[in-house]
C-alpha cells in the first residue's frame, strides 16, 4: 500500500506539473535573457535577437531565426527588423542604427525593449520593442523623441532573408495585371533598387536628397503607389512566405531590390512626418513567416493587424 501510494502520489506530481507548467524548454511567444543577447523559441521559429553579430552593444535584429518546417536559417546575415538608415530632410545619423550604442533589457511580459540615448551624433532619444504576438508573428513598435525638430524624419527598417528569391509589393495598379490592385512582382531589369511610395507627397521624399548622402548613396526606380504597406518575399523551394507589414500612417514606403539579388532584403520606411523637439512620436510594423500565405491570405493577415 505504501509503495502504490506513492505511485498515485508521483503520478498526480506528473500530471499537475504537465498541466499547470512547462518544461523551460518548451515553446513560448517571450525571449529570454542570456547576458545581452535574447533568445527565443516560439515553436514556429527559433534564434536569437542581438546575436552573434552583437558588437559593442550594437543591434543587428534577428539573426539566427531557424524556421522549424524548414530546419534551416532564413535570416540573411545583418538580420531582420534590423533597425539600418536614420535619416531626415536636413541629415542622415551615422551610417547606419547597427553602429549606434544601445541598451537591451527584457521585459516583464517576455518582449525585449532596446533603448539608443542621443549623442553628437544622434540628436534624439529612441526605443524599439521586439514582441511575440504569435509563434510565427513578430511585432516592433519604435518611438523617437528628438532633442530638436526632425523634418521628414525617417528609420529604414531592414530585413535581409537566406533564399526567398521572389519579392513583391502589394499595388494600387499593377501594371504586369492590367493595373489591378494586388501583389507586383520586383523582377530583374535595368535597374537594382526599387521603392513603392504611399502616394505623390511621400514619393517626394525619396528626392529630397538623403539618399545622396555617403556612406552607400542609392538611385531608387520609383514604382507603382502602394495599396497598403505590405511585402512578400516567397521561397518555392520551402513553400515559406514572409509578409511585412505596417499600418499606412506608419510606413511612407517600402523598398527592395529584385528578387534574386543577393541581399534577399525588403526595407520599410516608417514615420515620414516632421517630429517636434521634446515631442514623441512612435511607428508600427509586424512580420508573418510561414507555409500556405497565398496573396489572399496575406491581405487577411493585413486587415486582421491595422483593421483596415
Amino acid at each position: 500500500m505504501k509503495h502504490g501510494h506513492c505511485y498515485l502520489l508521483a503520478v498526480t506530481i506528473a500530471a499537475a506539473t504537465t498541466i499547470a507548467g512547462e518544461p523551460a524548454d518548451a515553446p513560448k511567444l517571450a525571449f529570454t535573457a542570456a547576458g545581452q543577447e535574447f533568445t527565443f523559441d516560439t515553436g514556429a521559429l527559433k534564434g536569437t535577437l542581438h546575436g552573434a553579430e552583437r558588437k559593442q552593444g550594437k543591434s543587428l535584429g534577428l539573426q539566427p531565426v531557424i524556421e522549424a518546417s524548414a530546419g534551416a536559417n532564413i535570416a540573411g546575415p545583418y538580420g531582420m527588423f534590423s533597425l539600418y538608415r536614420l535619416l531626415s530632410a536636413d541629415a542622415r545619423y551615422g551610417p547606419a542604427a547597427w553602429d549606434w550604442a544601445s541598451e537591451p533589457k527584457l521585459l516583464a511580459d517576455g518582449a525585449v525593449e532596446v533603448r539608443w540615448s542621443a549623442d553628437k551624433d544622434h540628436p534624439f532619444d529612441m526605443t524599439a520593442v521586439y514582441r511575440w504576438s504569435a509563434a510565427n508573428t513578430l511585432d516592433l513598435q519604435v518611438t523617437v523623441k528628438p532633442q530638436q525638430e526632425l523634418k521628414c524624419f525617417e528609420l529604414f527598417l531592414a530585413s535581409y532573408f537566406n533564399g526567398f528569391p521572389a519579392t513583391f509589393a502589394y499595388v494600387r495598379e499593377n501594371p504586369d495585371a492590367d493595373g489591378k490592385l494586388g501583389f507586383m512582382e520586383v523582377k530583374k531589369g535595368a535597374v537594382v533598387w526599387h521603392t513603392f511610395p504611399r502616394d505623390e507627397k511621400t514619393a517626394a521624399i525619396f528626392a529630397d536628397g538623403r539618399w545622396k548622402r555617403p556612406p552607400n548613396p542609392v538611385d531608387w526606380k520609383m514604382m507603382p503607389q502602394l495599396a497598403a504597406p505590405m511585402a512578400l518575399r516567397r521561397d518555392a523551394q520551402t513553400g515559406l512566405a514572409a509578409v511585412l507589414m505596417a499600418p499606412a500612417e506608419d510606413c511612407f514606403a517600402l523598398s527592395m531590390p529584385f528578387g534574386e539579388e543577393p541581399h534577399r532584403s525588403v526595407y520599410m520606411s516608417l514615420f515620414g512626418r516632421d517630429i517636434k523637439a521634446n515631442d514623441t512620436a512612435s511607428a508600427r510594423a509586424r512580420l508573418v513567416v510561414g507555409k500556405e500565405i497565398s496573396d489572399e491570405k496575406a491581405v487577411e493577415l493585413y486587415r486582421s493587424y491595422t483593421g483596415k
